[in-house]
C-alpha cells in the first residue's frame, strides 16, 4: 500500500470506531508499518484539515471527530475526477490550499473501492502547462484571511513598471480574470478603489483593524465585454 492509500485507510479506519480511539502501535499493526510512520501520517493528515485528536497517556489514542467529517459519499469515480479537476484549475486562486484539502476530504469521505477508482482515473489524466512557464503565485495566505475576516492588510505591491510600494487596503473582494486574480480594495495609498494583482503582491500582513463594510458593486472596475457575477455554490 502506498502512502497515499493509506493516508485515505487511516481516515477511514478512525472513522469506523469514531469515538473510540486507536493507538498508534495499532494502527501501525494494522497497516504494517513503524509507529513512526504512522505519527507522520498522523501530523500530514492533521496539516491537511482532517479533525484528528489525539490523547496522551496509557489509554490514549488518535480519534476523528464524526461530527465534523463528511458522511459517506456516493460520487461516482467520475464525478470525483470532474471535481478534481476543477480544484486543480484554482491553482492560482486565492483559495488553492483550500482546494487541495477539500479534494482531500471528498476523497476521504468516499467508499474504499469508488475513491480507488477514482485515483486509478485520475491516473490517466494530464494536465498540460507550458514548460518554461512560471506557474500562476497563490495568494498568500493571509490576503485569503484578510477578506474572509474584512481585515485591513499591509501590501508590499509591485506594479507594471517594477516599482515596489507599500499600502494599506481594506479588503473587498476577490476578481478572476481571464488569465489572472486581482484583490479589490480601498487603497488608502491612493485613496480610491484599486485592483491589485496577485501575482505581484510580494509580502503581505494583518492589521488589528476591521475594515469599514464596502461592496464590490461600489468599486469593482468596469471592465468593456466582462460582466462580473457573483460564485454561487448549491
Amino acid at each position: 500500500m502506498n502512502r497515499t492509500d493509506r493516508l485515505y485507510a487511516v481516515v477511514e479506519d478512525l472513522r469506523a470506531r469514531a469515538p473510540r480511539r486507536r493507538t498508534a502501535r495499532e494502527l501501525a499493526a494494522r497497516f504494517e508499518v513503524s509507529v513512526r510512520t504512522i505519527e507522520r501520517d498522523i501530523g500530514a493528515l492533521q496539516q491537511a484539515g482532517v479533525p484528528i485528536y489525539a490523547d496522551a497517556g496509557r489509554h490514549g489514542g488518535y480519534a476523528v471527530d464524526k461530527t465534523m467529517t463528511l458522511p459517506p459519499l456516493n460520487f461516482t469515480p467520475a464525478e470525483a475526477v470532474a471535481v478534481a479537476i476543477a480544484l486543480d484549475r484554482a491553482g492560482g486562486s486565492p483559495f488553492a490550499r483550500s482546494a487541495r484539502t477539500a479534494m482531500h476530504k471528498i476523497v476521504a469521505a468516499m467508499s474504499a473501492a469508488d475513491s480507488a477508482a477514482a485515483r486509478d482515473l485520475a491516473g490517466r489524466i494530464r494536465i498540460l502547462s507550458p514548460v518554461d512557464g512560471d506557474p500562476a503565485a497563490s495568494v498568500p495566505t493571509v490576503i485569503e484571511d484578510a477578506v474572509a475576516a474584512r481585515q485591513v492588510v499591509r501590501l508590499d505591491y509591485v506594479d507594471r513598471n517594477g516599482a515596489t510600494t507599500q499600502r494599506d487596503v481594506e479588503p473587498v473582494a476577490f476578481v478572476s480574470g481571464t488569465r489572472d486574480w486581482y484583490f479589490i480594495g480601498w487603497c488608502r495609498l491612493r485613496e480610491e478603489a484599486r485592483g491589485f494583482r496577485v501575482d505581484r503582491i510580494r509580502r503581505a500582513s494583518l492589521l488589528d483593524e476591521t475594515a469599514p463594510p464596502r461592496q464590490y458593486e461600489d468599486v469593482g472596475p468596469s471592465i468593456p465585454d466582462l460582466v462580473a457575477h457573483s460564485l454561487e455554490i448549491g
